[in-house]
């Protein structure tokens, strides 16, 4: 019997080494995006409105401060990377206002709150406000220089291709279509407007994946219209279906582009999240998730706490845990927990061809 004990001991601690192998074939992670990835990057941002570096901001985060993310605690660019056994990839402005870069073979964050696929350099008011997805791509190339120096050419495309490179992007194009200010309506149609950013996006893949980069997580857009500011915006509080179904075209588009990208570029593998499908399964079924409020934030002022984002003097929920979102546009740390699951070991009705798990080990 004591054999058979010291065989179930040993099949287990292999089994351990096996479940937490794939962990360990990830060098470093890569994440752009907006909001939702955010890690402070705006905070380095001198004239940005677009911040996050106030309560209550970061109330249920480790160390209790508010630190740039745009939620209660963890985000999904925290979440993955403790999946895949790395740490927190940093803001990549803290470690250039630094001088740190020996952080950067383990990965780099670029997203920026407020950012968009099209670039909007000509914008300088949206300039000053975030970081686009080709000016992230752009920093990422610097970093990119970085890497060559410290491993060679040969040492640095084969760190980047066993690295994840995390690309969520989009939301804030699909809100600006709809800005009277923004102009856009008058320049294009819907199908031309999400044309372009899924061709713009797919060129920065395409930037990426020349420098090495060959597994991408690529999040798309989820149910914006959806959140409690969309809601607040009509007395009924139901969702804005206008722009529901704008992000619906332009992740058909992004899903077609990222089947032609598999077949005309030969090394690349990704993960593509229904980011879209997964939020709506919670808000037509919320008990079977945990939340008992997926209208209203969690943070904020008036109706559905939507009237104001999260401010210092803003009322909050005592148990973060069982809505939907944190405040006006921004998911909970709960929330954030359930996406990433469903990013890291699928199912594939949500996160497919293949779920993280399975595009590590490839």
């Amino acid at each position: 019997m004591a054999d058979h004990h010291v065989l179930q001991v040993g099949v287990l601690f292999l089994f351990s080494i096996f479940m937490f192998s794939d962990a360990g074939r990830v060098p470093g992670i890569y994440v752009f995006g907006d909001s939702l990835v955010d890690v402070g990057n705006n905070n380095y941002l001198k004239f940005s409105f677009a911040k996050a570096n106030f309560p209550h901001n970061g109330i249920d985060f480790p160390t209790g401060k508010p630190t740039g993310r745009f939620g209660n605690g963890k985000n999904a660019a925290d979440l993955l990377a403790e999946s895949v056994g790395l740490p927190t990839a940093p803001p990549f402005l803290s470690l250039v206002s630094k001088k740190n870069h020996a952080q950067f073979q383990t990965g780099v964050n670029f997203g920026s709150g407020a950012s968009g696929i099209i670039s909007q350099e000509n914008n300088i008011i949206q300039k000053l406000q975030s970081i686009s997805l080709p000016k992230q791509v752009d920093f990422f190339l610097s970093v990119n220089s970085d890497l060559k120096k410290k491993l060679g050419a040969i040492g640095a495309q084969k760190h980047l291709s066993k690295s994840l490179f995390v690309v969520e992007s989009g939301s804030n194009d699909i809100y600006s279509y709809f800005e009277p200010s923004d102009n856009s309506q008058n320049k294009t149609t819907p199908q031309q407007y999400i044309n372009l950013m899924a061709l713009t996006f797919k060129k920065q893949i395409k930037r990426l994946y020349n420098v090495g980069a060959s597994k991408f997580v690529i999040v798309g857009i989820g149910l914006v219209g959806c959140t409690p500011a969309e809601r607040n915006g009509n007395k009924a509080g139901n969702c804005n279906e206008e722009i529901n179904n704008l992000s619906v075209k332009y992740n058909g588009v992004l899903i077609s582009i990222l089947k032609a990208l598999k077949s005309e570029l030969k090394n690349i593998n990704y993960s593509y999240f229904d980011g879209y499908s997964a939020m709506d399964n919670i808000i037509r079924k919320p008990a079977a998730y945990g939340f008992t409020e997926v209208k209203a934030a969690c943070c904020g002022l008036g109706n559905l706490n939507a009237d104001a984002p999260c401010l210092p003097f803003s009322t909050y929920c005592s148990n973060r845990s069982n809505h939907l979102f944190w405040d006006r546009s921004h998911p909970t740390e709960a929330a954030h927990r359930i996406f990433v699951d469903y990013i890291f070991d699928g199912p594939s009705l949500y996160t497919f061809p293949l779920n993280v798990r399975k595009l590590i080990a490839i």
